[in-house]
């Protein structure tokens, strides 16, 4: 298996196009600096994966770097939330979408925790 077929990675994935162009529509002011954040913090949550799942053979060295993919899915609804009440994201629909799928993603990563600390057995993952 590979990191790909993880549930959380193609939920990150998805999330990772969604507000890369979700940023690039804010007003230019915004584009570089939470735009730039939320774009930075998203794409980390899925390199992080990637990374947990290169040190899956090491129990703790997993869970470390998914702990840090779920940091960085927190700081990625911080900054969601920062936008959407300073009136940069004006788009309402789109924001409750997307918050909705940052916590889905964030209760995933944590499940994919505890499935790790409970049952690591890298041939299952």
């Amino acid at each position: 298996m590979s990191y790909n077929k993880l549930r959380i990675y193609q939920l990150s994935d998805d999330l990772v196009v969604r507000i890369h162009k979700m940023s690039l529509a804010l007003p230019s002011f915004e584009k570089y600096e939470v735009g730039s954040q939320i774009r930075r913090s998203i794409k980390s949550v899925k390199s992080n994966i990637v990374e947990g799942y290169g040190r899956r053979r090491y129990k703790n060295e997993f869970i470390r770097f998914i702990i840090f993919s779920q940091a960085s899915c927190d700081e990625s609804l911080d900054h969601l939330e920062t936008l959407y009440k300073t009136g940069s994201l004006k788009d309402k629909n789109e924001y409750i979408i997307l918050k909705q799928d940052i916590i889905r993603l964030g209760k995933e990563i944590n499940n994919f925790i505890t499935a790790i600390e409970l049952k690591h057995n890298i041939r299952k993952l």
